[in-house]
Order: C-alpha cells, then structure tokens, then sequence
C-alpha cells in the first residue's frame, strides 16, 4: 500500500472567522416602550391612581353635597358670596389636593426608587448604558399618565361638584372668570408632584424615606412657612402648594386676614414650571454621577 502522492492529498482551507455579530442600537422608542411596560406591570400604579381619584373626588363631591343641603339654613350674606368664592372650593377642596399630592408624589417617587430597591436597576444600566436615555423615557412616560390623570380628575371635580350646586343656583361654568384657570392648575398639579417625587427618589433611593421627604416638602412645609416679611413670603410663594391655592383663588372676597405680600399669578405659573424642571434635571444629573 503506498502513501499519497503530495498533490493528491486535500490541503484543509484557512479556517473562515466568522464576523463579529453586533447588536442593534437600543432605539428611545424601545426604552419608552418599556417603561411604559414596567409602570403598568406595577399593581402599586394602577391600583393608587384610581383609589386616589375617586377618593378626590368623592372628598370634593361631598363638600358639594354637604353645602346643598345644608343652603336653606345659610345666612344671605353666605349665599351672595357662595358664587365664585365657596363654588370653586367645593371642587378642590383642601383634603382632596393633600391626598392628590401625597398620591402623585409617591407614584412618581416608587418608578425611580422601585428599581433601586429591587435590584432591577442593575439589569437595566447593564443593557442601556446610556443612563440619561432610561431616565429621560421615564420622564415622558410618567409626564403624560400624570397629566391625563390630573385632567380627569380635575375636569370630573369640577363638572359633578357644579352640576349639584346648580341645583340651589349656586353652581360655576367653566366659562366662568378664572374658573378655567382653576381647573387647568389642579390638572397639572399632579404632574409638578410626581416629577418632585422622581427627583427625590433618584437623590434619596430608600422608598419610606423619599415619600416623607417628598410629604415633609410638599404638604406640611408650606405651613410652616408664614408671608410676613418679604424673604418668607417669596419662600412661601415658591411652593408647590401654594402656587396651587393663588392659581385656584377665583374669590371676589378677601374671607381671612389681608396679606401683606399676596403672589401673582404670573409667579405662580412660574413655580408650576420651575419645580418639575429642577426635578427632571436633578434626576438626570444625580443618576449620571452616582453609581447603583
């Protein structure tokens, strides 16, 4: 038996490498698309949005029930300043925007510290590095929820609490001078409270003490805070809070004491705008710099 020959022998090809497969570009598309899933996954979202707008509303509701009936035993100087001044109470009242605030605050707060908390943070910078993108698709998901959420139980407020106090002649339209304007910044609240909340939850990352804190700055420090000199009044008028009753105070009545150094309504819009901007940047920021 004799070897082959050299040129009958199959020389084996150079191996073929093959090329380096390279993962598409994660679009923002994606990114909003999935925080939109991983806000509506949550059970905590669904279920506080709508416990608290019917809680909002039925506190409102009831103010609007309480002043029907008990119209008949009012005195006449009450029912000839009831239209505007006790109208637009009965649909925002105090309690119902406590619990609005607190609501929206927290919802904001729980879609950044809720992944912090559960470790699902890890599993998404490591697929998205880009950690402003994620945060910036968080921003626009929970932007437009809060709005739509505000609108309704705003717009709903309004309409049931005017549609019974119509009935003793008492009721407001939207047509009415402020009455829109009054709407529009219970409408918008929400959004203002739920970035501040996102705000807190990416510099604080614990949720108990995010939702205090967003509570402590929120709801209980604008009561702290009195308008008697001008450096306490234009603290007090920079607050969330605040900025709310001056933009929803339609009274043609001045019912408590006079206020030396009374906000305008161009200052209160301003604070509306300013809060949620500092917000949505602080959050950027602080989860660039600040490692999981």
């Amino acid at each position: 038996m004799t070897a082959p020959t050299p040129s009958a022998r199959t020389i084996p090809s150079a191996r073929t490498i093959p090329p380096a497969v390279t993962e598409p570009r994660v679009r923002f598309t994606d990114l909003f698309v999935a925080e939109w899933i991983k806000l509506w996954s949550l059970r905590s979202t669904c279920w506080g949005l709508a416990v608290s707008a019917l809680i909002v509303i039925g506190i409102n509701v009831n103010a609007a029930l309480s002043d029907y009936d008990n119209w008949p035993a009012y005195s006449q100087g009450i029912r000839d300043n009831f239209v505007p001044t006790w109208a637009i109470r009965d649909a925002f009242t105090d309690p119902a925007v406590l619990v609005l605030i607190l609501a929206t605050a927290s919802i904001g707060a729980i879609t950044v510290v809720g992944e912090y908390s559960s470790g699902l943070i890890r599993t998404t910078f490591a697929a998205v590095p880009a950690r402003r993108s994620v945060m910036t698709a968080k921003l626009l998901v929970v932007t437009p929820v809060m709005l739509g959420y505000g609108a309704v139980v705003a717009a709903t407020s309004f309409g049931v609490t005017q549609a019974i106090l119509s009935g003793r002649n008492a009721g407001l339209s939207i047509s009415y001078p402020g009455a829109l304007r009054a709407v529009t910044a219970s409408a918008l609240l929400p959004v203002v409270c739920a970035l501040v909340g996102m705000g807190l939850g990416a510099l604080i990352r614990h949720t108990a003490t995010t939702i205090v804190t967003a509570t402590v700055v929120l709801l209980l420090l604008p009561t702290f805070i009195d308008a008697d000199k001008p450096w306490k009044a234009a603290l007090n008028h920079a607050l969330p809070l605040n900025a709310w009753g001056r933009l929803t105070d339609i009274s043609l009545v001045n019912l408590g004491p006079p206020v030396p150094y009374p906000a305008t309504i161009t200052e209160s819009w301003l604070v509306y705008a300013i809060w949620p901007l500092v917000a949505a940047i602080l959050t950027l920021i602080v989860v660039s710099r600040r490692d999981v």
